[in-house]
């Protein structure tokens, strides 16, 4: 009764903050759009936000969108083969299909409760696989291990790719266009963290006598042994392809919804990439699938690149709803009919 109740508080909490969030994201920008509105003398009755998002949404490219449901679908074949060779060394031989229905179970799962997905994933699949729950557990870690991972490396290519637009788009809003300062800074900030890192490593022993540094170290202790594991999977190199494919194909996935979208539709793909990259922490940021998070970072995210505040909420509207509603939703539901039929007469493979 309480992991019942405590998961119904988690659901209201999560879903509040992303409510709140959104709220907050749509407020401001429907202020922007009026006042834009009374600048172009248009009757304050015909400027909704509402109707501007439902008419952009119409009057997109759905070719365009049509391949993201496309790269999005192709990016859960990928890590459920990924799942798999995880999966082999524990001497059990799965299913692709099953791999592929319970991700896309989890994502469903994931719309009602942040992170409740993982643990969908592999109950589905120990019910349908005969493997015990924990182990899959195990194997779903060190895929989210491989995907931060992934993650880290786009984050860093991307800063160095765009760099000089971030720091522009920073200088502007300080105010202070000079490069020289930018460098300056640069250098402030490399000595704060080589000073910083010789104080935590003078400090360390003390910290490790509370309870709670030595949690942290075990979760980062877990994470470089997960790491270890997949340098010793049969053949990493497959396992790196499908890495690199996922994350390409989400990539792909924003990038389609720019070129649907005439207001970013001129934006390049190095655009494409800075905004994907504060979309998908938006997306890390527990609520539901996304919700509020995602549309904040967008937004924030196009900024960069002078996307009119209103146009941007359009854009991030219509990846959040081609993809994390209509995309999870649709597919969720239809691996719940899916996977009883394809396990009727299953038989389990050692």
């Amino acid at each position: 009764m309480k992991k019942i109740f405590g998961n119904i508080l988690r659901f209201f909490l999560f879903a509040g903050i992303g409510v709140a969030i959104l709220y907050y994201v749509f407020q401001k920008q429907s202020i922007a759009y009026q006042a834009q509105c009374a600048l172009d003398n248009v009757p304050i009755e015909k400027c909704s936000l509402v109707e501007k998002i439902i008419t952009d949404y119409k009057d997109a490219n759905w070719g365009w969108l049509l391949l993201v449901w496309v790269a999005f679908f192709l990016s859960n074949v990928s890590r459920a083969y990924r799942w798999q060779m995880l999966i082999q060394p524990l001497g059990y031989k799965t299913k692709v299909s099953n791999g592929l229905w319970t991700i896309l179970l989890g994502y469903f799962a994931n719309l009602g409760l942040p992170r409740m997905g993982e643990i969908v994933r592999a109950s589905v699949m120990s019910k349908y696989e005969k493997i015990p729950v924990e182990k899959l557990i195990g194997t779903v870690v060190i895929d989210r291990i491989a995907d931060s991972i992934t993650l880290l490396l786009i984050v860093g290519l991307t800063f160095l790719m765009e760099f000089d637009t971030l720091w522009s788009y920073l200088s502007n809003m300080m105010g202070n266009n000079q490069g020289g300062s930018g460098k300056v800074v640069l250098f402030g900030i490399l000595i704060f963290l080589i000073i910083g890192f010789l104080i935590f490593r003078k400090l360390l022993p003390t910290l490790r006598k509370y309870s709670i540094f030595q949690k942290i170290e075990k979760i980062l202790q877990g994470f470089l042994e997960g790491f270890s594991t997949i340098k010793n999977l049969k053949n990493p190199g497959l396992f790196i392809f499908h890495s690199l494919f996922i994350w390409l194909m989400y990539y792909l996935m924003l990038y389609f919804c720019f070129l649907s979208f005439a207001p970013t539709a001129h934006l390049g793909l190095e655009a494409a990439l800075m905004v994907f990259v504060f979309g998908t922490f938006g997306m890390v940021i527990p609520s539901p699938g996304g919700m509020g998070t995602y549309h904040a970072l967008v937004v924030a995210g196009l900024a960069i690149y002078g996307i009119a505040g209103q146009d941007s909420f359009s854009l991030a509207n219509i990846a959040f709803f081609t993809t994390q509603i209509f995309f999870c939703i649709l597919f969720g539901i239809i691996a719940l009919i899916v996977l009883p039929i394809i396990n009727r007469n299953y038989k389990i493979q050692s």
